[in-house]
């Protein structure tokens, strides 16, 4: 009974479908206005897919640029963005960006960090950002048994969103859900762990939708 209804479950998912990123943009952009409000204006967004989150970051700061390893998305971001002047995107992996004298003060990873090197990762984007500057994530962890209420609620959740969000049943995905994906490897509790080391005082948070966040501040100086 609960493998059909779980079948039923996931081809209404499959039907009706949108993405969980989505439902964390408002939170990425009020970090963003928090970073424009402290004179912030370069962004960078990593494994930044089909350019979504480029467009409403650039409606808040002047030079926002993206890179995306996968060239068929770049490719579809470039078509996409290819209006905005004010954002560039690169076909480029997190770990080949060159750390040049130029920083960015703000950085996001938008269910990208869990397809890198974890500590590596995170050392690089602190490495990359200015003094005051803010690393936003908004990832997928391996799931353990602590997650298991949050993702009862994703459960319930999920199909609701998706009937009011695309309410017509779909016949293809959507450009913005075709980028590779990868297996989460780490817990909440291991990211967590990383985090604090490499970034003292980065707060985190389970979130709804199988996502947690996690900001950190660099010191001003």
């Amino acid at each position: 009974m609960q493998e059909r209804w779980l079948a039923r479950l996931a081809r209404f998912n499959a039907e009706h479908p949108w993405s969980h990123n989505d439902a964390y943009a408002p939170w990425v952009l009020w970090h963003a206005r928090q970073v424009r409000r402290h004179g912030g204006t370069r962004a960078l967004d990593v494994g930044c897919g089909t350019g979504g989150l480029l467009r409403r970051l650039s409606g808040v700061l002047d030079d926002v640029s993206g890179i995306e390893p996968d060239p068929a998305t770049a490719t579809r971001a470039h078509a996409h963005l290819g209006d905005a002047r004010s954002i560039a995107v690169q076909n480029l992996a997190f770990e080949d960006l060159e750390i040049t004298g130029a920083r960015y003060d703000l950085i996001t990873f938008v269910a990208v960090l869990h397809h890198l090197d974890l500590v590596p990762a995170l050392e690089k984007a602190r490495g990359l950002l200015s003094p005051g500057g803010r690393i936003l994530i908004v990832g997928l962890a391996k799931e353990a048994e602590a997650d298991l209420p949050w993702t009862v609620v994703s459960m319930l959740l999920n199909p609701l969103i998706g009937a009011i969000r695309h309410p017509r049943r779909a016949t293809r995905r959507s450009e913005g859900m075709t980028a590779p994906t990868a297996e989460q490897r780490e817990t909440f509790e291991e990211i967590r762990d990383a985090a604090r080391t490499v970034l003292p005082g980065a707060r985190m948070r389970r979130g709804l939708l199988w996502r947690y966040t996690a900001v950190w501040t660099a010191p001003a100086s």
